[in-house]
């Protein structure tokens, strides 16, 4: 079911939480929540296809990918069979949306037309988050507990190479402009830079200030990636064509899923405690823009960069929240 939020801030505010942050209220308000199927449970990475409006969300906690009409408000299917699913990568211009089935140490992937799950191929221990090498065809999964990256065909499942990466490894960024593969290495403290036509690391980026560097964003205009340390509550944002950190900033309690809106040049920071940032990055800088407790699980976020309306699925329901921005 749809149902209209009041035109008010955020409103779910929940008290305890752990790590200081900043207390401003955020700049969004609450126009919608859709019920989502299935029962109470986490919700992990999405996908938007700004496109076609669909929205695909990994619920954890089902097993399944969930796929989310955001124009129209309605849960188009689910697509189950997807064990303890982290990671979910919609590209449509290879009509396939693909998921990571973390409890079979699988990347699947699905027709996005008509929901089938087309081939599963096996990738290293405890595949995460996805990226999409556009020039070759090529899909990523990061590993996180073998500290690889296993790289497949993204048409046939097709295993292509793994590249090690020497610790437990996060979020995996393709960067189109520079033709290269970004790793947030938990295990290393760094960020490794990676050729994808060769799979060798041709760089390690050191990110002082940023305690297991996981989540990541990155601006590829003015070519900054920013990185969320889940170990000190912290954002850092990186030069990548300087090779160095320009700032940092508070967040939540273990930041987990970062999203970029480019044309707004804001950045939002969701993380494990239930605290979401706002951020916005001006001439290479990245000052606060306000952070709020929205809800517990609110760990994960979609931008729709035409209408800048935010989604955060929520596992009490669960429900999916719609937000838009207050300024």
């Amino acid at each position: 079911m749809w149902r209209m939020g009041l035109a008010c801030a955020v409103a779910i505010v929940a008290t305890g939480c752990g790590g200081a942050v900043p207390s401003d209220a955020l700049p969004l308000r609450q126009v919608g929540q859709l019920d989502l199927p299935g029962a109470a449970g986490r919700f992990d990475y999405m996908s938007l296809d700004a496109g076609s409006g669909l929205l695909w969300l990994a619920h954890m906690g089902a097993g399944a990918v969930v796929e989310v009409d955001i124009r129209s408000h309605r849960v188009v299917r689910t697509i189950s069979d997807l064990p303890d699913v982290h990671g979910v990568l919609a590209i449509p211009q290879r009509r396939r949306t693909y998921a990571t089935a973390t409890g079979r140490n699988q990347l699947a992937a699905i027709d996005s037309e008509t929901g089938a799950i087309v081939w599963t191929t096996p990738t290293g221990d405890y595949p995460d988050g996805l990226a999409y090498d556009s020039r070759r065809a090529a899909v990523w999964t990061t590993d996180q507990r073998a500290g690889t990256e296993t790289v497949v065909d993204a048409d046939t499942g097709t295993f292509r190479g793994t590249v090690s990466l020497g610790g437990e490894v996060g979020n995996v960024v393709y960067d189109a402009d520079a033709d290269r593969m970004v790793v947030a290495v938990q295990g290393k403290g760094d960020l490794a830079v990676i050729d994808p036509a060769t799979l060798a690391v041709t760089d390690r980026i050191p990110v002082p200030g940023c305690a297991g560097p996981h989540g990541q964003a990155l601006d590829a205009a003015d070519q900054l990636m920013f990185v969320g340390c889940e170990d000190n509550a912290r954002l850092v944002t990186v030069d990548l064509t300087h090779r160095n950190v320009v700032d940092e900033n508070s967040v939540g309690e273990t930041p987990d899923v970062l999203v970029y809106d480019a044309s707004a040049q804001r950045l939002y920071v969701a993380a494990e405690s239930g605290w979401v940032n706002l951020l916005e990055q001006r001439a290479g800088h990245t000052t606060a823009v306000g952070s709020r407790h929205l809800a517990a699980g609110a760990h994960t976020v979609a931008v729709d960069p035409q209408s800048h309306h935010s989604f955060f699925p929520l596992p009490k329901g669960p429900v999916l929240l719609e937000f838009e921005p207050s300024k």
